[in-house]
């Protein structure tokens, strides 16, 4: 690794909210713990043998592990069902792709020249390199603390705007439970392409229907917002 490399990995480790001690640990040249953090951030455009997917599998479930116990430490007295459902939140892809957008990661990431023109799969990299990264301190350090103190804020800030939501940022599932109570067909979501822009927030239409009646519209950048754009709308 060049040492300009190594300088680009050491400020990415720096943004994060882990004790100085531990960053001192990653950045000691006697350890290969920087080529474990170059490994997560290499993603598997650049063909490299060594990228970022044996981290990111790691990352998921180590991820998992400490959003259950934020939760549990915060949120004591929570229903498991509903355990379930702000983990579910905490966890996404979305929410990893903003943690990842807001250490600038995409700008440490080695990425192949396709992968790299395609904005479309910006926050899908952000994502998948942000649970990489989590994987790669899990490893380097054995400690799951450093990764409690980085995330923590971002779960904070993210459990309090799902926990504000009536329908828990699930507007489809509550759509679904709402028509089920009144003894109603389950909704249908029609949806249509009408653009074949990437990044278009209105590439998708969406009408949803229930019991053959249409009952609200959404857009969205992908068929997934759109239904739950048009399932916020009906509810």
């Amino acid at each position: 690794m060049t040492p300009e490399r190594r300088k680009e990995i050491y400020a990415l480790i720096q943004k994060l909210n882990i004790d100085q001690k531990y960053i001192d640990e990653i950045r000691n040249d006697e350890s290969n713990k920087l080529e474990v953090m170059n490994e997560a951030l290499t993603h598997t455009s650049t063909n490299s043998s060594s990228n970022h997917e044996r981290l990111e599998f790691l990352g998921d479930a180590v991820l998992r592990l400490v959003a259950t116990e934020f939760i549990q430490i915060n949120f004591p007295h929570m229903k498991v069902g509903e355990r379930s459902e702000l983990r579910s939140q905490l966890v996404s892809d979305q929410w990893l792709s903003k943690v990842g957008e807001s250490i600038s990661i995409e700008k440490t990431l080695l990425i192949g020249k396709k992968a790299s023109n395609d904005n479309s799969a910006k926050a899908t990299l952000q994502a998948e390199a942000t649970e990489a990264l989590i994987g790669a301190l899990f490893e380097c350090l054995g400690k799951l603390q450093p990764i409690h103190s980085w995330l923590s804020p971002y779960w904070e800030s993210a459990s309090k705007k799902v926990l504000a939501d009536p329908h828990k940022n699930n507007p489809k599932s509550a759509l679904q439970e709402w028509t089920q109570g009144k003894g109603l067909l389950l909704p249908e979501y029609e949806i249509k392409e009408l653009s074949s822009i990437h990044g278009n927030p209105k590439r998708f239409f969406c009408n949803v229907k229930i019991s053959g009646k249409s009952i609200s519209e959404g857009w969205g950048g992908s068929r997934k917002e759109a239904e739950k754009e048009a399932a916020r709308t009906a509810l």
